[in-house]
């Protein structure tokens, strides 16, 4: 019985110390497939902070809502990852006016990553439009590639 306990035991820890996996196991380090960063401007153009904003995503096959921020000075924002060339984005600042739509064009490149990340998108050719106003104004484009979260893509002016 105790010659059985020992080939359990040494059965179990073998197959322990097998089935751990490296580190790209698990995706960090802004390896996955990046957002899109949004900061805010007034008309004068200067940066501000809005005081509250409530964004929905339409991402093709359903909407996802978002909800209210609050004092915030950027967004940071996934775009769809299939082969579809735009997203749309619907910004409001109170929850009863009018959704501006913003249609964020681009054209996409795939790269493996590692077996914990897959496949990581990046963006190119990245330009946004202004196509319902309400609370937001103008829109200018910023850095017109997404490869990581660093740099601002898009300015919204309220």
């Amino acid at each position: 019985m105790k010659q059985l306990l020992k080939y359990i035991l040494l059965i179990f820890c073998t197959v322990n110390a097998v089935s751990c996996g490296g580190d790209d196991d698990i995706c960090e380090n802004g390896e996955g497939t990046p957002r899109m960063k949004i900061k805010f401007r007034n008309a004068g153009g200067q940066l501000r902070t809005v005081d509250s904003l409530y964004l929905r995503v339409d991402y093709g096959t359903r909407f996802v809502d978002f909800g209210k921020t609050t004092n915030a000075d950027s967004l940071l924002v996934p775009l769809r990852v299939d082969d579809f060339a735009y997203t749309d984005l619907y910004f409001k600042t109170r929850r009863n006016e009018t959704e501006s739509k913003v249609r964020v064009n681009y054209t996409t490149t795939s790269s493996y990553v590692s077996p914990g990340c897959g496949i990581k998108k990046t963006y190119q050719n990245v330009n946004s439009q202004l196509v319902t106003p309400g609370m937001v104004i103008s829109v200018a484009n910023g850095q017109n590639f997404i490869e990581n979260e660093d740099k601002t893509n898009l300015f919204l002016t309220f």
